[in-house]
């Protein structure tokens, strides 16, 4: 493909101050705070009472900066594979099922989960849509003083997890450790199609590019090291390369304990590593990960942020930006709120991750 032009090339307005830091955090140079998302999931809006989710929200500026609250009572549209009790077949032919409405679902029907129907299998137009909701421009905003920082990327579960849910995960593993044959063609089927997903995104001018898809379990890796390496560690710096070439910040994400694949990711022309904190161990991030790429830390919700006091919470969130953050930068962290967690809690995490932002000001 043709180069794009230098990303914000043909818009001379300043940058959007918290854009302008997000640069400056995950480039190593001297961001004025650290970026800090709080990110409130849609199944929340019926586990919580939605007066008290728009006054955490209202409360909290510097996470909510553009927070506008919704006329109540709030119900948000779920994505099509997230609707409680309506499955749903994504164009690859995947069959999704969830049982809580806002929450992901899982697939339930692999559509080659007998090789016999590869011959005859198409897979969607890259042209038309991405498979799972189509990359589409940004809204304009002309008509305001700074420029957002434009974004792209593939959908969560680009790569291996598309696999997964082509072939369901025990085939997948037999096919990697038997070297079927057909394999290599069904990975070059679902790695063309993202390529050009990506090429589009560069081409509207993506500045900032995202390749998210779980590796990760409680303990260990979802694919051995080897595997990885063999069948989708080249498939990963195919999809990298062409944001890398364009100046893009490139930022993947990975759930799970992901330490023994994290050198063969480091290889990947990646910027910025989303990683969990407790299932990875913050001292285990620190002495391998930090000043080797940007990390995107995924605070905790299944332990300390469920489970802990306040208190406890103020130490989980400050002990990691002590340990992770430089003034230099190098450090994001972000937080996803979900059904389970105690609104003193989610209060708390809000809390600690406004009162840290700081942690390197004079």
């Amino acid at each position: 493909m043709n180069d794009p032009p230098p990303p914000g090339a043909m818009d001379d307005r300043p940058l959007h101050p918290s854009d302008k830091n997000l640069l400056a955090a995950v480039r190593f140079e001297r961001p004025d705070w650290i970026p800090m998302i709080y990110h409130v999931n849609a199944s929340c809006w019926a586990h919580f009472p939605q007066e008290a989710l728009v006054e955490l929200m209202a409360d909290h500026p510097f996470l909510f900066p553009d927070f506008e609250p919704p006329v109540l009572p709030y119900e948000p549209e779920p994505g099509p594979n997230a609707r409680a009790g309506k499955p749903f077949t994504d164009p690859w032919g995947c069959v999704w099922e969830t049982s809580i409405d806002g929450i992901v679902g899982t697939v339930t029907g692999h559509p080659l989960e007998d090789w016999a129907a590869f011959a005859t299998y198409t897979p969607p137009d890259p042209e038309k849509g991405e498979g799972m909701g189509e990359y589409l421009p940004q809204p304009d905003d002309t008509g305001k003083t700074h420029r957002r920082l434009k974004t792209g990327g593939l959908r969560h579960g680009h790569t291996f997890q598309q696999l997964c849910d082509l072939r369901g995960y025990v085939n997948l593993m037999y096919d990697m450790a038997d070297g079927e044959p057909r394999l290599l063609d069904l990975i070059e089927m679902v790695a063309s199609f993202n390529l050009r997903i990506v090429e589009k995104a560069l081409e509207e001018g993506a500045e900032w590019m995202f390749y998210p898809e779980d590796l990760g379990m409680q303990s260990g890796p979802m694919i051995s090291p080897a595997h990885f390496a063999a069948y989708i560690q080249p498939v990963y710096k195919r999809l990298m390369e062409p944001a890398r070439r364009a100046g893009a910040v490139v930022h993947c994400h990975c759930d799970g304990d992901i330490k023994s694949l994290a050198p063969l990711l480091l290889e990947c022309p990646l910027d910025v590593l989303n990683i969990q904190d407790l299932v990875n161990g913050i001292d285990w991030i620190a002495g391998n990960l930090k000043g080797k790429t940007a990390i995107d830390l995924d605070i905790d919700r299944t332990e300390v942020t469920v489970h802990g006091t306040p208190a406890l919470i103020d130490e989980l969130v400050r002990k990691e930006v002590a340990a992770l953050s430089s003034p230099e930068g190098g450090l994001t962290m972000i937080y996803g709120l979900y059904p389970g967690t105690s609104l003193e809690n989610a209060r708390a995490v809000a809390d600690a991750m406004e009162r840290y932002a700081g942690f390197h000001r004079d």
